[in-house]
């Protein structure tokens, strides 16, 4: 499994909004096109945490490719009133990506 974390800025009060906008967007086939095989958000002090897992490493590679299709468009538009970039330079999702630089599981950690 593969996966994402996207970094932002987001009023706690908008939690319902965003939850349901993603909610509608999870409803359509959008996840299966993407390789998503979950999404979770978070909220801290005024921030805002998205992670999305895959199966596979070409994960964010198939988010890149989906933003051309319309719902995917959709989602970004009904999302931008509620969240901000963390990185005024930021330019598209994976502007606001986290690096990971390490990872445990039962096999062992690895670095990176």
């Amino acid at each position: 499994m593969h996966s994402t974390l996207i970094v932002a800025r987001m009023d706690p009060e908008s939690r319902a909004e965003v939850a349901r906008i993603f909610g509608e967007f999870d409803a359509t086939d959008m996840p299966a096109l993407m390789g998503t095989r979950r999404r979770q958000l978070f909220t801290y002090k005024g921030l805002y945490f998205h992670v999305q897992d895959f199966d596979h490493a070409q994960g964010s590679q198939a988010v890149e490719e989906a933003k051309t299709d319309t719902r995917f468009k959709q989602v970004s538009a009904d999302l931008r009133p509620f969240i901000d970039p963390y990185d005024p330079a930021w330019q598209t999702p994976a502007d606001a990506m986290a690096e990971r630089f390490y990872l445990w599981h039962p096999q062992g950690a690895e670095s990176r």
